[in-house]
């Protein structure tokens, strides 16, 4: 998603997948081989939760988790994951890795459209990558996921006015050059987030800044279109008919929003939604719901606590190890979330490639549970190298946005632990979602920005890449102000060296190396790995499952909706 990309802080500990369950990999529902028909209204109805409404449907410039699944919906890039979360062509029809092992030529699928018929060409490709970067688009993440582009860097800092006939290439109609400016295994994978996705410039030129309103007159080439944004309270997508792949068989799509998931779960009990996060003191009873209405599946996700290393006392790494060291991760996984995450010390999590099974917590303790002794003795002479005491820090501010009772009852637990290991006050600051993006994006380089916050991030691709420079790297998101020491920066310098590594078992030794320095410098201080739970009405055929939530755009062709029962009841969307 994800740039930050993020999850909603309201996710740690209990929601984590259910944020986006239209695309989840998470998925869930029964399959095709029922003996049910096809429902008359094929109407799928899912909530967005926690959200007043969504941020943006600009891929350039989306951040979060919120955004992102509506956006992949309606657009579409050279590149995709299938569901079995390998790359695939996509607007490509094939691509190739020129001798030099730094030009890539991909060659387009013919007579591809977006949404309103007007052809979709090579240019249009190289003008949507050259916007995302032109600093007037305002992107915090396509400098990020577009960096290995040749003079990327340039333009994102204005210094070059375009990429185009410099490393966005256009031979003809029909294929793409893209000059890269190091050799790297992931850069395909880089190209499946959304700020290589393709707009119609027509669009863009003649509504300006309020484009995206009008999305639906055809910005867009992926299988859905959008059909109606009532702000705060719905939007709807509906099937693109100019788009080159499999038509979807869903006629209407329609993400309602609530404030909170337990407001979500009663409306699906109602029978007002056809998907529902689970509320952690339902999940027993979300277990026993017949027909499989229940799902759980691992994900490639992680939920943690991060500190603005400009403001104090967060700059000292003893103060940031003692806070790590404080938690009872077992009791806030068993007891709050009932046992629906794994506790976990690890930033690139388990199940994809560069997980170290032998890493260890800050300062080499070992129990998942911390060390609340050592905790108070480091924060003790952490706070003494900066002049302050607990008395004299004052109160410090943990910023959320809880999206559910359980998501603020592990806040309210992480404060009673740090209150009563270390000594301190801690406050917590509830805001809404939208806000909560913006106060973290502009912690950056900020040292009157955010003291603490709460976050989550799930892969964008499989690679350790994703977690380690791409989020503590110089140039990267990065709002927590990583790299302020000569050591720092070494294991960023290590990171970035690791990316061009060819030899994949030195590279992944090297990511491992890299990924132990900042657990032990508390860059992060993980919580645990996200496990993908909820609840889906019987009747939703086919959704996929994969631990990264990504849906094939193919592939809804295949979801439908069935006659089975329960199911929503759509009348008011027919």
């Amino acid at each position: 998603m994800h740039v930050r990309k993020q999850f909603k802080s309201g996710t740690l500990m209990a929601v984590l997948c259910l944020l986006t369950l239209l695309i989840a990999a998470c998925g869930g529902g029964t399959d095709s081989s029922s003996n049910s028909g096809k429902a008359k209204d094929q109407i799928y109805v899912v909530p967005r939760i926690g959200a007043a409404d969504i941020k943006t449907l600009d891929p350039a410039i989306t951040t979060d988790s919120e955004s992102s699944p509506i956006i992949q919906q309606m657009f579409t890039g050279l590149v995709e994951f299938d569901n079995n979360l390998n790359i695939k062509d996509e607007l490509a029809q094939s691509h190739q890795l020129e001798s030099d092992g730094l030009t890539w030529t991909f060659k387009l699928k013919p007579n591809l459209k977006f949404s309103n018929g007007d052809p979709l060409t090579s240019k249009d490709v190289a003008w949507s990558i050259n916007r995302a970067l032109d600093p007037k688009t305002k992107s915090t993440t396509a400098g990020t996921y577009l960096a290995l582009i040749k003079g990327a860097d340039e333009m994102v800092n204005g210094k070059r006015s375009t990429l185009i006939g410099y490393s966005l290439l256009t031979p003809d109609d029909n294929t793409i050059k893209i000059v890269t400016t190091q050799k790297a295994s992931y850069f395909l994978q880089t190209l499946t987030y959304p700020t290589s996705y393709v707009l119609n410039k027509k669009i863009l030129d003649k509504y300006g800044d309020r484009w995206a309103e009008h999305i639906g007159e055809g910005a867009g080439s992926g299988p859905f279109t959008l059909s109606k944004w009532n702000h705060g309270v719905e939007l709807q997508v509906v099937p693109n008919d100019n788009y080159y792949g499999k038509k979807p068989q869903l006629k209407k799509v329609v993400y309602a929003f609530y404030k909170t998931t337990e407001t979500a779960w009663k409306a699906y009990e109602g029978n007002q939604l056809m998907a529902a996060n689970v509320p952690a003191a339902q999940t027993e009873h979300a277990k026993q719901l017949p027909k499989n209405q229940y799902w759980s599946v691992p994900e490639l996700s992680v939920s943690y606590v991060t500190m603005n290393y400009l403001v104090k006392p967060f700059d000292n790494v003893k103060v940031r190890q003692a806070f790590a060291l404080s938690i009872n991760r077992e009791q806030l996984s068993h007891n709050i979330s009932k046992d629906r995450n794994i506790p976990s010390y690890h930033i690139v999590p388990d199940g994809q490639p560069g997980y170290n099974k032998d890493l260890t917590g800050p300062a080499g303790v070992k129990n998942i549970n911390g060390d609340p002794a050592l905790a108070k003795k480091l924060l003790e002479e952490g706070l003494k190298e900066e002049g302050m005491t607990a008395d004299s820090v004052g109160p410090l501010r943990l910023t959320v946005s809880a999206a559910s009772a359980a998501s603020m009852q592990t806040y309210q637990a992480l404060q009673q632990m740090w209150e009563k290991t270390l000594g301190v006050k801690v406050q917590i600051d509830n805001v809404d979602w939208t806000k909560f993006l913006d106060v973290t994006t502009n912690s950056t380089n900020n040292p009157k920005g955010l003291q603490m916050w709460v976050g989550a991030w799930i892969a964008d691709y499989p690679d350790p890449q994703d977690w380690l420079t791409l989020q503590f790297d110089k140039t990267a998101q990065n709002n927590w102000n990583y790299g302020m020491t000569k050591e720092q920066q070494e294991v960023q310098a290590l990171m970035r060296k690791a990316d061009q590594e060819t030899d994949q078992t030195k590279r992944m030794q090297m990511y491992n190396q890299a990924e132990q320095a900042l657990v032990n410098d508390a860059a992060w201080i993980p919580i645990s790995q996200g496990k993908g739970d909820g609840v889906m009405k019987p009747c939703v055929k086919n959704m996929p499952h994969n631990s990264m939530r990504q849906v094939d755009p193919e592939a809804w062709a295949d979801i439908y909706i069935s006659t089975d029962s329960p199911c929503a009841n759509v009348s008011k969307y027919a």
